[in-house]
């Protein structure tokens, strides 16, 4: 009986230490602060804000000037496996090259601004329609609530990237690995974004962990804003197939998409034009983990930021961060649903974190 009760302890503390360690999503802390459903909305989404700023369901054309490629979303370069023009040689180490950007400090100032002033009037057009409409958010059902959310992610998502694919578009033709979506390729040893996100996957997830290891050695007390966030989502989690779905959208593409363009895809970008790659990265992460106004979560989000930089650098293939972006963040989503079927005590669990 004895021992019986000291496995049951024992898994416990096991997944809860699990969920300590995935718990610092970028994506999970804003979804909390929702705007209109759970508490106002005045988050911040792994990027200028809230989900990371966002952009309407526009889909996304291949500007290509040679031809169009099925298989991308945007530039894809100019053959398959065909590498864009770097400065400082092909024979340097990826992650040590730099892109070719066509525009200047001005452009890259002015269209951060933009991407801002669009995330808070999306915002607070939002919050003016539904009382118009004549919505109570009290009286919605978990699933109504779901899909609140992630229409509200789509309409940002949908906002913000139209206004840097708008500047972009006014230089066209951009070099070949500026703004590069590929889908072809995802085994290549070299490119390939499913190789590459699987090896950022498993670093973020191991420096995150020691990172949260060392920080408890010297934390009083442990950060609450993870924990708040996660458990003010409990009603939406494994409620139903479509509150699931729909916190796995947004926090597995909707965000990883808008959080990737913004701070890896244009930012991190934009650096290498005035500074060398390794330090357009560190910049880029520090100002991805600021844009959660998230202090005690400063350390682990700027890791994940530089994972996330590193494997772009990689791999010049926005597709590849937000593989590494898109799983960590749903993969609380799913562990608690997992979890929650399995009967575990899922605000136990939480709370004893």
């Amino acid at each position: 009986m004895c021992g019986s009760s000291l496995r049951t302890t024992e898994n416990f503390k096991m997944v809860s230490q699990i969920i300590s360690c995935l718990s610092q999503s970028s994506s999970l802390l804003c979804l909390s602060d929702s705007r209109r459903l759970i508490l106002p909305k005045t988050c911040t989404y792994g990027g200028l804000s809230r989900f990371s700023p966002g952009f309407a369901s526009r889909r996304l054309f291949t500007v290509n000037r040679k031809k169009w490629r099925s298989a991308c979303i945007f530039n894809s370069g100019k053959e398959p496996g065909g590498e864009g023009k770097l400065q400082g040689g092909s024979s340097e180490w990826p992650i040590l090259q730099r892109w070719e950007v066509p525009w200047g400090w001005q452009t890259v100032s002015l269209t951060s601004f933009a991407c801002a002033l669009s995330f808070v009037l999306t915002g607070l057009t939002e919050m003016a329609v539904i009382p118009f409409l004549g919505i109570d958010v009290e009286k919605l059902t978990l699933d109504d609530k779901a899909e609140i959310l992630f229409l509200d992610q789509g309409l940002t998502t949908a906002v913000v990237l139209a206004v840097i694919f708008t500047v972009a578009k006014t230089f066209d033709p951009l070099p070949e690995d500026i703004l590069r979506y590929d889908l072809r390729q995802p085994v290549n040893l070299q490119k390939g974004w499913l190789v590459w996100g699987g090896i950022g996957l498993v670093g973020a997830v191991g420096a995150i962990a020691l990172t949260g290891v060392v920080l408890s050695v010297f934390r009083t007390e442990a950060p609450e804003r993870e924990v708040d966030s996660l458990m003010k989502l409990l009603p939406l989690i494994g409620s139903s197939n479509i509150s699931t779905l729909s916190l796995v959208g947004i926090t597995g593409i909707l965000a990883p998409l808008l959080e990737e363009t913004v701070f890896r895809g244009f930012f991190m970008v934009s650096l290498t034009k005035w500074v060398p790659t390794p330090i357009a990265i560190i910049i880029s992460s520090a100002a991805f983990a600021l844009a959660h106004f998230t202090p005690g979560e400063f350390p682990q989000l700027f890791i994940l930021g530089s994972v996330l930089g590193l494997s772009y650098a990689q791999t010049r293939n926005l597709i590849t961060p937000m593989v590494i972006h898109g799983f960590w963040n749903s993969g609380v989503i799913l562990l608690l649903t997992f979890l929650q079927i399995q009967g575990y005590d899922i605000k136990e669990l939480l709370q004893a974190n």
